[in-house]
């Protein structure tokens, strides 16, 4: 179970125990310790919270230690500036997008996490975000049709706009940043998308000789 989830429900657990020692002081007349009780638990409901909510918005992230594969894509030219594009992901899905333009563009989150989050098990993560197809001339680009789709898988929560929107979560993320490349899509071919803690990067596939 991911450890995020283990700690949200042992601080939940903690913050119902607290709360009923608040109600059991109370009825005895203690304030004191039932306001001390009664603090105590709303800490603890508030970490079980914080602890929850950074484990939804995570999911799709994917752990990043060294250059690793993002994605197996294959190019196929089906027109003039048109073409398609194949993306196979390690986790087994397989997207296809029909894009307009002369080069293939891709984007991606990439999380750094400081030391105490990684005590945690959260470590520099990436998700991928968009695809779209790009056009070689300034012009083009601003006055044709423009093609971008989503990479990222639909979640409640993303932790890139709450690091963003949230100061408290300082503490816990070194940084935040966008990385993207681009590559011709004049022929068929296939490349490898990998991701590093310095960003995103594609290599072609050579074909072997028959």
């Amino acid at each position: 179970m991911n450890p995020l989830i283990i700690l949200a429900i042992i601080f939940a657990f903690l913050g119902l125990i607290f709360l009923i020692m608040t109600i059991f002081r109370i009825k005895k007349r203690k304030l004191f310790s039932s306001s001390f009780n009664f603090v105590t638990a709303l800490l603890m409901f508030s970490l079980a919270a914080l602890f929850g909510t950074i484990s939804i918005a995570i999911q799709g992230y994917n752990a990043l230690t060294k250059e690793e594969l993002a994605a197996i894509v294959e190019i196929k030219p089906t027109g003039e500036q048109q073409f398609t594009a194949v993306f196979s992901l390690p986790d087994g899905r397989r997207m296809t997008f029909s894009l307009a333009g002369e080069q293939l563009y891709v984007d991606a989150h990439i999380l750094k996490w400081k030391p105490l989050a990684n005590i945690f098990g959260l470590h520099t993560s990436y998700e991928l975000d968009r695809v779209a197809g790009r056009y070689a001339k300034l012009r083009d680009e601003q006055t044709k049709p423009r093609t971008v789709y989503s990479l990222a898988q639909d979640k409640p929560l993303n932790m890139y706009f709450l690091r963003q929107r949230f100061a408290q979560l300082n503490p816990l993320l070194d940084a935040e940043y966008g990385s993207a490349t681009f590559i011709n899509s004049d022929r068929a071919e296939q490349f490898r998308l990998m991701v590093s803690t310095s960003g995103l990067l594609i290599r072609k596939i050579d074909k072997k000789p028959d």
